[in-house]
């Protein structure tokens, strides 16, 4: 295959996955501007390794490897944190080893999760990161300070990471 296809196809399949990638880099890294710098890192990785790609294996679960380890490299980078616990970690990594896709039970989980949420809770969860609103505009609608949207939404994901963890626990157990 050409380059010009091969460059084609990997775009397609990165565009496809890239939404699914995100969210779940988005569960470790909650801030949406280091998540999107692990996403290009990735991209980068995958572009340079694409030639082993085995296109009989799902794109997404070979992907989501590389996410993986992109995230772990920017959190020692950045010496943060991991705002999921090792051992929520080595679920994860479990289950993207397993039969079934990282990313399919990442986002099975947090649909469940998301439904135990208040329609307030989840209004602001949509609105940050899917409508992609800003602090000041989700504090202005909700007729709420700045600092207590922040705190709220911190509130909100350490409740939903915690979710997510019980439901891949739950499921391995």
């Amino acid at each position: 295959m050409d380059h010009q296809n091969n460059h084609e196809r990997f775009t397609r399949l990165l565009l496809e996955a890239e939404p699914l990638m995100l969210r779940a880099i988005l569960v470790v890294v909650p801030n949406r501007a280091d998540a999107r710098e692990i996403m290009q890192e990735t991209a980068v990785a995958l572009w340079r390794q694409f030639d082993s790609y085995d296109s009989k294996r799902p794109f997404v679960n070979w992907a989501m490897g590389f996410s993986r380890i992109e995230t772990r490299r920017f959190l020692a980078r950045q010496k943060r944190r991991a705002q999921l616990s090792e051992q929520a970690m080595e679920i994860l990594e479990r289950e993207l080893e397993g039969d079934t896709s990282f990313a399919e039970a990442i986002e099975r989980h947090l649909a469940t999760c998301m439904q135990k949420l208040t329609e307030k809770q989840r209004g602001l969860i949509q609105g940050y990161y899917h409508e992609n609103r800003d602090v000041d505009w989700l504090a202005q609608h909700g007729g709420r300070t700045v600092e207590a949207v922040y705190k709220a939404i911190q509130r909100i994901r350490r409740d939903l990471q915690e979710c997510i963890e019980r439901q891949l626990k739950k499921e391995l157990s």
